[in-house]
């Protein structure tokens, strides 16, 4: 009988909800919390046309600005013209933004961007 006892408040107290109401709320871990990274500055501006490339990056340039939709393509085209320092990188080169295709930005803060001539 004692034993029986001892098994049913154990089960009550288990079950009950102020065993769980007094149980601390768990925090989610401060150490892995993930911390924005922010872009690298733009250092320096690189302008090649496409022809200067080489075939095989020629090919995946090409690849890369039809991924790119039309509404992209114009807001890269709107960043270029809105930032000083690029914007006379291309013009020192004799493009303007209407001719980029595409545009990279490496670790270092590199901007390479790769233009079209029109036709």
């Amino acid at each position: 009988m004692r034993l029986m006892m001892v098994l049913a408040t154990s089960t009550t107290l288990a079950f009950s909800p102020v065993a769980y109401a007094q149980a601390p709320a768990a925090k989610p871990p401060t150490t892995s919390q993930q911390v924005p990274q922010e872009a690298p500055q733009i250092r320096s501006v690189r302008v090649f046309d496409i022809e200067e490339l080489p075939e095989a990056t020629r090919t995946e340039v090409n690849n890369a600005a039809a991924q790119r939709s039309p509404t992209e393509l114009q807001q890269l085209r709107a960043s270029i013209e809105a930032t000083p320092a690029i914007k006379s990188a291309l013009t020192s080169k004799g493009r303007t933004s209407a001719q980029v295709i595409v545009a990279s930005l490496s670790q270092d803060g590199t901007l390479t961007l790769v233009t079209k001539k029109t036709t």
